[in-house]
């Protein structure tokens, strides 16, 4: 049985990649901020492998402590899916600093020390994978309408360490990609997304399969096309 960690696995994203992986047969390791309110993620444990741990990704201490627990235990695949956008409005003239300092904590500085934590788990399997949640608003390329300074920044800041990472673990042979969800209809996304959840994650699980050390390093979104860094 292959072990998946899932972060923000308490609604939208998280909380279908869990269930589809569930299904799939997968060991699932699922963490967020309030495990005692995620009801339909508890809900899952009655039928499924499934372990929950609280993890406030803002806390670098929560995040040690969830490695501690999981201490000498194989994992097979990372997704570092939990992010914020950090409030509106976003334009210039409006961005609150203590917001984009918490956006930039979460979105990028989080899932970089939780992949640094977790590594010497990631490195007891062969073919181990991690995989981030970004967006294609943090590709320079893509960026033709401005503003979203905060969420922007903080998902070009994810995709450079990405990028680095993908570079730095090609010795230990762990391929690492970051994924565009596409516009989902979650409570981040809004109720005018394009795709539902199950959408998304059906196409970011194949997305994943399909990862290996031949394409590490790629910007894809669910589909599988790939986004210009």
């Amino acid at each position: 049985m292959k072990t998946v960690f899932i972060t923000g696995a308490n609604r939208g994203l998280g909380l279908e990649f869990c269930r589809q992986y569930l299904k799939q047969g997968w060991k699932v390791i699922a963490a967020c901020r309030h495990p005692e309110k995620a009801n339909a993620l508890i809900d899952l444990t009655e039928n499924f492998a499934l372990d929950i741990y609280p993890l406030d990704l803002s806390d670098e201490k929560a995040i040690a402590r969830v490695a501690n627990h999981l201490e000498g235990k194989p994992l097979d695949l990372l997704i570092n899916n939990a992010g914020v956008y950090g409030g509106s409005p976003q334009d210039l003239a409006h961005c609150d600093t203590a917001h984009w300092l918490q956006t930039f904590q979460i979105n990028a500085i989080a899932p970089a020390k939780l992949t640094q934590f977790l590594l010497p788990n990631l490195r007891l399997t062969d073919g181990a994978k991690i995989v981030f949640l970004t967006s294609k608003m943090g590709s320079m390329s893509d960026n033709g309408s401005g503003g979203s300074y905060i969420y922007r920044s903080s998902k070009a800041a994810l995709n450079a360490i990405i990028k680095s990472l993908s570079i730095d673990l090609q010795n230990d042979g762990i391929a690492v990609a970051a994924l565009h969800p596409g516009w989902v209809k979650t409570d981040m996304g809004g109720p005018n997304g394009l795709i539902n959840t199950e959408q998304s994650i059906n196409g970011l699980r194949e997305v994943i399969e399909q990862l290996s050390m031949h394409n590490t390093g790629c910007f894809v979104d669910y589909q599988h096309k790939p986004i210009a860094w």
